[in-house]
């Protein structure tokens, strides 16, 4: 599933700025609160599409 991969490489991404925010970087913070919430919306969607494909009756 595409949405899938791309929320696994956004979660990466983050990794970095992560880091520099724990170690009291606030630009790094900002950066990972846009992260997160592109993060939050991907996972939405993902949980979407499962919900369609559960619903699809199987032949």
């Amino acid at each position: 599933m595409q949405d899938y991969e791309r929320l696994k490489e956004l979660v990466e991404a983050a990794a970095d700025d992560v880091a520099k925010a724990s170690g009291g970087n606030k630009a790094a913070g900002t950066r990972v609160r846009k992260a997160m919430q592109d993060i939050k919306d991907t996972a939405q969607t993902v949980r979407k599409k499962i919900l369609e494909v559960r619903s699809q009756p199987t032949s």
